[in-house]
């Protein structure tokens, strides 16, 4: 973890503090400056371009903000080839657990880091595995508050762990940054890990 008071190695061009936790779980500290970029879908693009897009755009823009090396990430939850966002309301968030429990769904999430070795990113997919789930749960989750302000209406790191039957792939993609691939990238950009006791 981060000693609180370490000084800031790396931008985080997002306000999520999912990824400020798993970069601090890596001891790397950061300094916040969300970012404001376009998130549409183009027409016809695929959804992992789509997600690289954004987390090389957000690191781009971080870049005119800050002097350190910049880390944009994107993540989408995808099933049948359609993005699911963030839930509008209470229906909408129940009609994205239906459409998920007792199948299979693919988790793309993206990371960029613009430093010193230019502009490198990683795209990591991961496949999901959700059980069947009941109506009364749907509605008590929700009621929990957590699947508000997430993509697909749930928190794999959260209430939501308990529908979740196995995953193939990178757990903490799911949760909003790969922290395999994000580590070999800051190492190429001579980020630092582990409060600078391991240099990149």
């Amino acid at each position: 973890m981060t000693d609180p008071q370490a000084s800031p190695v790396l931008c985080l061009a997002s306000a999520s503090p999912r990824r400020r936790e798993l970069l601090a779980s890596i001891g790397v500290a950061v300094e916040v400056l969300p970012v404001d970029i376009d998130e549409s879908v183009r027409p016809g693009e695929p959804v992992v371009d789509y997600v690289r897009r954004l987390a090389r755009d957000k690191a781009c823009a971080g870049c005119r903000l800050s002097a350190l090396p910049v880390l944009g990430s994107d993540t989408a939850v995808v099933l049948d080839g359609r993005i699911l966002g963030k839930p509008r309301d209470r229906d909408d968030a129940a009609a994205m657990l239906r459409a998920l429990a007792g199948r299979t769904h693919e988790v793309l999430t993206a990371v960029a880091v613009a430093g010193p070795a230019g502009l490198l990113d990683a795209c990591v997919a991961t496949r999901v595995v959700m059980r069947p789930i009941e109506e009364a749960e749907i509605s008590a989750y929700w009621a929990t508050g957590e699947p508000a302000d997430k993509a697909g209406g749930y928190a794999i790191q959260g209430l939501a762990a308990v529908f979740v039957a196995r995953i193939e792939g990178s757990h903490s993609a799911v949760v909003g940054l790969p922290l395999f691939e994000t580590a070999e990238l800051l190492r190429r950009q001579g980020v630092p890990l582990w409060n600078g006791t391991l240099a990149g």
